[in-house]
């Protein structure tokens, strides 16, 4: 359908199983030989489920930056709706798992923001929804047909009852993945096709391997001559005296006069294991997740595991949150609240508290160095305040430079005197 004078490709609106045959031929994957609870791809799910996760368990705070310091600002009603329950069916960690999957799995992720029509919350946020992207289409007014600012972008989402609902760009949060134009997103499964479609011929590969015993495909030779049915008749009971995993390792008996040769390349000769190797990588690279986080760990070490976690949180989910933190700041704050200072972080410390020992470290380095005071280091640990734990400390042998050497008296050597 084309309303304005430029037509952006919509999301169809067909909606499909996650184990219906028609899915997988979204990603090209023909599955008339594998059923389809049986061909997703373990890796590609994996992925998702790991980088979801990665970002559900970060929470959400704001703070406003002052002259004085950043603090948090818990009093502010978006806080605890950010924190808890964006809406009234979604935890925050559910909520942020179904945004970066679509985000993900689609290229984009859209959000409606839902306002307090009346009362004193008037203009307040009520509650963010997530919309199910399959029925989410984006439509730009290129021509102006409507009159208003250029260019305006609108998000036209049908529910299930084929009710319309128009959102204007201010009225949605709009989560993208890779994008060419900075409104429509790409998806993960539209790049990574042909490795998934690699990826899935390879578990067909692997199951048909292991249902027909390990058993290779061979010519059976006779001297003499057979008729179709005889053919046919042989074929069979080979089948059942060789075929399947309960022959597996068992002998072939042959008749005589019967000669078996093996045609079929083996694993090892085709490689098998590198190449399925290789898709996973790829796979995992496109997501931007770390072998050792899908169990490849064959040329990772202890040390540098705890690399490329670092590395995971720098290169993979710093760019996302980035984008998260923007969003949110410029569509729900006010201008007012903006210019003052407020903002929205993820709080990433949680990243480390699955080593306990760094994370102690770190904290004591920065009251040791004068940073946050112990009651500071102690909300850190979700433990409560103590008298007197509110004053910044630090080592007493440090002074400023120009002091060196006052506390031992030497006054005279400092300034060049006498030294007798």
């Amino acid at each position: 359908m084309r309303l304005f004078g430029r037509e952006i490709r919509s999301q169809p609106k067909t909606v499909y199983s996650l184990d219906d045959k028609k899915f997988a031929k979204l990603l090209g994957i023909e599955l008339d030989d594998v059923s389809a609870d049986k061909a997703k791809e373990a890796t590609f799910y994996a992925c998702l489920r790991i980088m979801t996760d990665s970002v559900s368990k970060l929470p959400l705070k704001l703070h406003k930056s002052t002259e004085d310091g950043t603090t948090k600002e818990n009093g502010h009603y978006l806080y605890n709706l950010m924190k808890l329950r964006p809406n009234p069916f979604m935890s925050s960690s559910t909520f942020w798992k179904m945004v970066e999957f679509q985000r993900l799995y689609y290229g984009h992720s859209v959000v409606a923001i839902n306002h307090h029509p009346i009362g004193k919350d008037a203009g307040k946020v009520k509650s963010l929804v997530p919309l199910e992207m399959d029925n989410v289409e984006i439509w730009i007014d290129d021509k102006g047909i409507l009159g208003e600012e250029s260019n305006p972008i609108y998000y036209i989402y049908t529910d299930r009852n084929g009710k319309q609902y128009k959102f204007k760009n201010s009225e949605v949060l709009h989560f993208l993945g890779m994008t060419k134009d900075g409104i429509q997103g790409m998806a993960i499964k539209d790049y990574l096709k042909t490795l998934i479609d690699n990826a899935q011929a390879s578990t067909a590969y692997t199951n048909n391997y292991l249902r027909n015993g390990l058993h290779s495909k061979g010519i059976i030779s006779y001297v003499g001559d057979l008729d179709e049915g005889k053919q046919k008749a042989l074929q069979e009971r080979f089948k059942r005296l060789a075929g399947g995993v309960s022959n597996s390792g068992s002998l072939l008996p042959l008749p005589i006069g019967f000669d078996y040769k093996s045609i079929s390349t083996s694993m090892a000769d085709a490689q098998f294991k590198e190449l399925s190797e290789l898709s996973i990588q790829e796979i995992a690279s496109a997501f931007g997740v770390k072998p050792h986080q899908i169990n490849s760990l064959e040329q990772s070490t202890h040390s540098n595991i705890e690399h490329q976690q670092k590395e995971f949180y720098v290169e993979t989910l710093q760019p996302i949150l980035t984008q998260y933190e923007q969003e949110l700041t410029y569509k729900l704050l006010t201008s007012q609240e903006v210019n003052d200072g407020y903002f929205f972080r993820f709080n990433v410390d949680v990243i480390l508290r699955s080593d306990s020992k760094e994370r102690a470290e770190y904290i004591t380095t920065l009251v040791e160095k004068g940073v946050i005071t112990s009651n500071e280091a102690r909300g850190l640990i979700d433990m409560p305040k103590l008298e007197g734990g509110d004053k910044l400390i630090v080592n007493g042998s440090y002074i400023p430079i120009d002091l060196v050497g006052t506390q031992y008296g030497n006054h005279q050597a400092i300034e060049g005197g006498d030294d007798k």
